[in-house]
């Protein structure tokens, strides 16, 4: 098994944080979340892209939030 890594969930209205063990997929997935954020290494990486992610062009991929949230 791999270790459980973080992963913003997109859906209507809403983003939450969760953690898989594995590559969260339509079938795994699909019900609760239209789109999957990650795989981030760090919690708050994935907290910052839930928080401020939406709309903003300074962050654009995993690395972007990974960055920006170690200095923040």
């Amino acid at each position: 098994m791999s270790k459980p890594r973080y992963y913003v969930g997109v859906a209507v209205g809403t983003r939450d944080v969760f953690q898989s063990e594995s590559i969260p997929t339509e079938s795994t997935h699909g019900d609760k979340y239209a789109a999957c954020i990650g795989p981030f290494n760090t919690k708050r990486g994935a907290v910052f892209m839930r928080d401020h992610g939406q709309g903003n062009p300074h962050l654009q991929c995993v690395g972007d939030a990974e960055r920006i949230a170690a200095m923040a």
